[in-house]
């Protein structure tokens, strides 16, 4: 059947775009338009309408054992959620697995990657991300504290021998990147380490967290994974520490690429009484200067949220500020991690300047196809958030009314009264559509050229930025139509996008001999079949670059 979108503002960066005009969609994917004669069977008139194609959300932490314990830390939250949706905190977080792929497809995102899946719960996860309605997602696995890899690095082994086992991971788990969360940090927290720099070493393995990332981050080029190396930096959200981890992570980067995850949480100084301060220019100039680095904000905003990550040491020394007072710590073989509720409150200094802080960053940075919408979320907030986000970018005012509601005290402290930048319609559908399409290898999305598969999202335009992108006019996922006046109007589940390099074979079995020496299992038990989803074509295979 040949769909028609007829007379809309396209926005397609990709493909150069920026003018009314008609989308062509055909079993499934964009297509040139018709030859003369033949007419569309179905046409949406998408006249005054903005047509861009399905959003994506390259760092939301929508599955997997971290996102479990959290509902099992916040029972109430969905009790609550029950009984009165629309009036808990729960409701704005998108709890469940099918609230999460609903609400990410009435906003117009129509692909979404959960960022730190552990190898061990691998299945476990994919089979959270397959009962996901609607959108495409992917994973991101998580190396750099598990004993194999850092034992390798102590031991001199060969960078062909690290590349093996960190194709052997990706493959099993059926991800599509690497994450490094605070590399090295885990391990050193077991030995009592409470602070942990990037050139500190890990105790037992005498290995520095530059060395780790450093070795994933040419294991991850030199198996030409598309996406680099995703880093979560050491001393999240240490005043000052935090800044220079991320300072020294970026300058190590030495012209390889590397993704530097939710950045709004290393802006930080030590600067002023409280001995808080924002660092956002600094780090946004950094970002300017260095052509090889990507970045991701993780923008904080205002309301009950919870915070979860595989930053163990991190999320220990959060967890004073827990609100509710209560968290879990957890701990095991590389990175542990933890679960800290977090009320992010409109009048608390700290918390207005972390808010402050993200936005400087997002204006600051000046190209859009290096800097990436996000709200780690939950973590700086859910997802749920990114109406109000747009419209902090796009438009001037309304950022001047949220500042106004700020104490004046963190007005003081932020560069942001002083910026001018609004984004643009095409700046927003590069940094939602085309870059992260890139970013993650997967040139059949981000755009609306011929082959592209038809996600494409219809916006209404209007002086309210909030309200438009909230609430897609229309929402087409594989040429379905799948959301209307933003509302779901079709149920369907996308696919797993992943990459399959090849270990070599005596990597297989020495992993064998690994895992029955420390789990007693064969290491078959740690792999993701395809059979194991329920659903036919679960995955999507991704090619890795030659």
């Amino acid at each position: 059947m040949l769909t028609r979108l007829k007379g809309g503002h396209v926005v397609d960066p990709a493909n150069g775009r920026d003018a009314a005009g008609d989308v062509f969609v055909e079993d499934g994917v964009v297509v040139d338009a018709p030859q003369a004669g033949r007419e569309a069977d179905e046409t949406i008139d998408c006249t005054g309408l903005v047509v861009m194609a399905g959003a994506i959300d390259i760092h939301s932490h929508i599955a997997g054992g971290h996102v479990n314990t959290a509902r099992l830390l916040l029972p109430e939250w969905h009790w609550a959620f029950s009984s009165r949706p629309g009036e808990t905190a729960l409701s704005k977080v998108g709890w469940t697995t099918e609230e999460t792929g609903l609400r990410y497809a009435e906003m117009g995102f129509t692909t979404v990657v959960e960022p730190a899946m552990a190898p061990s719960s691998a299945l476990h996860a994919h089979l959270e991300l397959a009962d996901t309605p609607i959108i495409d997602k992917a994973t991101l696995v998580v190396l750099g504290n598990d004993d194999l890899l850092m034992s390798m690095i102590r031991e001199g082994e060969s960078a062909d021998a690290i590349a093996d086992y960190v194709a052997w991971t990706v493959s099993s788990s059926r991800a599509l990147g690497v994450k490094c969360i605070n590399a090295g940090g885990s391990a050193a927290f077991k030995e009592n380490v409470r602070q942990f720099d990037f050139d500190d070493v890990v105790p037992d393995y005498g290995v520095s967290s530059r060395q780790i990332v450093k070795t994933l981050q040419t294991a991850v080029r030199d198996l030409g994974i598309p996406h680099p190396l995703h880093v979560h930096c050491n001393n999240l959200g240490v005043p000052g520490a935090s800044s220079d981890s991320i300072a020294a992570t970026i300058k190590a980067a030495e012209g390889d690429p590397l993704h530097l995850a939710h950045i709004q949480f290393y802006g930080y100084g030590t600067e002023g009484k409280r001995r808080f301060s924002s660092r956002g220019r600094e780090l946004a100039e950094l970002v300017n200067a260095t052509s090889e680095i990507t970045v991701d904000i993780g923008q904080v905003m205002f309301g009950q949220t919870v915070t979860i990550s595989s930053d163990e040491l991190r999320q220990f020394a959060g967890s004073k500020q827990a609100s509710p007072k209560k968290s879990i710590i957890f701990d095991h073989e590389a990175n542990g991690g933890g679960v800290v509720p977090m009320d992010y409150r409109r009048k608390s200094f700290y918390n207005a300047l972390q808010w402050a802080i993200g936005l400087e960053l997002f204006l600051l940075i000046e190209d859009p196809s290096r800097v990436f919408f996000t709200t780690d979320h939950p973590n700086g907030a859910p997802f749920t958030t990114y109406p109000d986000i747009f419209a902090l970018l796009m438009d001037r005012g309304v950022r001047a009314k949220w500042l106004d509601a700020l104490p004046k005290s963190v007005v003081k402290m932020t560069s942001l009264p002083e910026i001018e930048r609004e984004y643009t319609l095409t700046e927003i559908a590069t940094m939602t559509r085309a870059a992260p399409a890139r970013l993650l290898g997967t040139p059949d999305r981000g755009h609306l050229g011929a082959g592209a598969v038809a996600d494409i999202a219809v916006y209404r335009p209007g002086e309210d930025k909030a309200a438009m992108f909230g609430k897609a006019a229309y929402v087409l996922k594989d040429g379905d139509l799948v959301v209307r006046d933003g509302t779901v109007v079709r149920h369907r589940f996308g696919r797993a996008l992943t990459l399959r390099p090849e270990p070599d074979k005596a990597m297989k079995t020495r992993l064998d001999r690994y895992f029955d020496d420390r789990y007693g299992l064969s290491s078959r038990w740690f792999e993701v079949p395809d059979g194991a989803l329920g659903r036919e074509d679960p995955f999507k295979v991704v090619p890795c670059r030659a």
